[in-house]
């Protein structure tokens, strides 16, 4: 099997002629825009794969097989990556069997599950991220369980072969979020998952300049199920949307490659820095998630954490800083920084979490270091 960068940049070609190409095929293909495709007169011929834009895309299959064939599994895109899990949150929970989430994940899976799922009659619980993932499967008995690692903002670690085991035995599937990690960085569907999912919008595409997520399956019922119910409520993603995404994916193995190594630095550097506590980055040997996310994460990324005395403290350093962007996204080429409070999430006003992006990491270091060092 290929490599990662390789997968990346070639996604799932065919051969289609001598060479492995077809003559006169463009080496970089661009998107296919039409909303309609010639049909066989009446009486001679079934469509073929592409009839109506809603149900299908050659741009969508190229991006859906490169991002599939990294993943281990077939790949569904959607228009967003909340389209992606609420795709999975109601096609695989059932008022007889509700949903277990993290209680410490993305908060807006958590406000659809409350506000959505609940006046469907869905029972609905939770787990913290760190917690006994057994013991909540055990006691609230649910049909799908959906678990998010490392956690979004407080990057916690579950071990997802355990959790998927634990599942299992209830008789639930489990979904795994993998916006953090990617899955470069981590491979839900070899774990035991059933569903690895994402927003692409991060690092996948990586460029600031899409919105768009996608779900991969371990059965391919379970993906031809969730491609039907795509085509039905027309949740579906723009070409070009995927088309960019299919071109920020070429990189992706690159730019991990240097997140990750700012990410490292900066880690190190900030739990040295006198207004800075709490520093969390599983790539740290001494971080609390280290162990678990060792044994299943492929590699590290650029997500740090870490908290700073109070919101007014955040403001200032960020009014400080030349290379670190206000933006409540992660995972692309510019760092970026977002007090997650604001948003919600039950954590300290001034927690922070940085996004590395591929910048020079002494300059990177020099700015946000710099900035720290001006804080009142």
């Amino acid at each position: 099997m290929s490599g990662d960068g390789t997968i990346c940049i070639r996604g799932n070609e065919h051969s289609e002629g001598p060479g492995g190409v077809a003559v006169g095929a463009p080496v970089h293909r661009g998107p296919v825009l039409t909303s309609a495709y010639h049909l066989g007169l009446p009486g001679q011929e079934e469509p073929g794969a592409d009839f109506y834009a809603r149900a299908d895309n050659p741009t969508w299959r190229e991006f859906e097989a490169a991002v599939g064939a990294l993943e281990g599994g077939p790949c569904t895109v959607y228009p967003s990556g909340m389209a992606a899990i609420a795709a999975v949150l109601r096609g695989f929970s059932t008022p007889e069997r509700g949903v277990l989430l993290p209680s410490d994940g993305y908060y807006v899976a958590r406000a659809l599950a409350d506000e959505e799922l609940v006046a469907l009659g869905i029972d609905v619980a939770y787990c913290a991220t760190a917690g006994d993932w057994a013991e909540a499967i055990a006691t609230a008995r649910p049909g799908l369980v959906m678990v998010e690692t490392p956690s979004n903002p407080g990057l916690e670690v579950c071990d997802i072969r355990a959790v998927a085991e634990a599942a299992h035995e209830a008789g639930a599937v489990l979904a795994v979020d993998n916006t953090t990690c990617t899955p470069l960085g981590q491979r839900p569907l070899e774990l035991g998952a059933d569903f690895s999912l994402a927003s692409d919008t991060k690092a996948i595409a990586g460029h600031g300049d899409v919105l768009l997520g996608h779900v991969a399956a371990a059965d391919p019922l379970h993906a031809e199920r969730l491609r039907a119910a795509r085509t039905r409520g027309g949740a579906i993603a723009g070409p070009m949307e995927v088309w960019l995404a299919r071109r920020g994916l070429e990189t992706l193995d690159l730019r991990l490659a240097r997140q990750a190594e700012n990410a490292r630095a900066l880690a190190l550097a900030l739990r040295e820095h006198p207004a800075v506590r709490d520093v969390r980055w599983p790539g740290l040997a001494d971080d609390p998630s280290h162990v678990p996310a060792r044994e299943q994460m492929r590699r590290w990324n650029g997500i740090l954490r870490f908290t700073l005395p109070d919101a007014r403290a955040v403001a200032e350093w960020l009014d400080a800083t030349r290379l670190v962007d206000s933006a409540t996204s992660f995972g692309g080429l510019r760092t970026s920084a977002d007090r997650r409070a604001r948003w919600g999430d039950a954590v300290p006003d001034g927690l922070v979490r940085l996004s590395c992006g591929c910048e020079d990491t002494e300059d990177l270091l020099d700015d946000v270091l710099g900035a720290l060092d001006r804080l009142g």
